[in-house]
């Protein structure tokens, strides 16, 4: 496992990637309406980024053909913006989003609740993102990875009954997208990995409410739920500091 730590000039620019992908995400949210398009959102970060002066990190890596992942509801991640795809209300809409700034890519996602959302599924948002929020407090040098997704499986399958997309994982993040170390959502007793000032990451939740068996769909990207429950995906790049985990985005 080739583990990059980054240097303090690196990590400013990593800085400030983030801090343009947290202003689009941002904007992107104010954007996002019922009767809109996943399209016309994908169309409008495209926009967003040519405005802020950074590259799309999801465009055309390994032949994805947008900016954004779109994934509303059942969908999981990786879904493809359509002109089809008109938000509703009572849907939930996921934006997975990536910038390349100087070189070094951000990475983040969030979900956003549209119109009279059901209750169990407002508090099956929330607690994925306090599943996000609490793994990266156990951020620190000398900690264990597998701590991250330990507890992250504590707080989505043992307390509240729902279910860790175990086939897919946050990562190590820097002038590649994707480095390592992967990042479990769930606790892998064999990974005694420990973390390290300097080093860089994308922690990201991806959990269903049903039973976390998925599909990929046939344009070989989308992945749904299998039997269509919804599902939630947020997502923070970081830094491991001497004082712990610094939220870029």
């Amino acid at each position: 496992m080739a583990i990059i730590i980054k240097t303090p000039e690196e990590i400013a620019i990593m800085r400030e990637a983030g801090k343009i992908l947290h202003t689009i995400l941002f904007e992107l949210e104010r954007f996002t309406e019922i009767g809109k398009s996943t399209k016309q959102i994908d169309e409008y970060a495209e926009k967003l980024m040519k405005k802020y002066g950074v590259i799309a990190s999801f465009k055309g890596y390994h032949g994805f053909p947008a900016t954004i992942c779109a994934s509303v509801n059942e969908q999981v991640v990786h879904t493809i913006p359509s002109a089809e795809a008109i938000l509703k209300n009572g849907d939930i809409f996921t934006i997975d989003c990536g910038v390349i700034y100087k070189g070094f890519h951000s990475d983040s996602a969030i979900t956003i609740q549209l119109g009279s959302v059901d209750p169990q599924v407002k508090e099956f948002v929330f607690v994925v993102k306090k599943a996000l929020k609490e793994a990266i407090a156990k951020i620190k040098p000398g900690t264990k990875l597998n701590v991250i997704g330990d507890t992250i499986q504590k707080i989505i399958e043992d307390k509240h009954g729902y279910s860790i997309i175990k086939e897919l994982t946050g990562h190590g993040i820097g002038r590649s997208l994707h480095e390592d170390p992967y990042i479990l959502n769930y606790k892998d007793h064999t990974n005694t990995t420990v973390l390290k000032e300097g080093m860089t990451i994308a922690i990201e939740p991806i959990v269903a409410m049903g039973t976390g068996k998925i599909i990929t769909l046939n344009d070989k990207w989308t992945i749904i739920t299998a039997d269509k429950m919804p599902s939630c995906q947020w997502e923070h790049t970081v830094v491991v500091t001497a004082n712990g985990a610094d939220i870029l985005t």
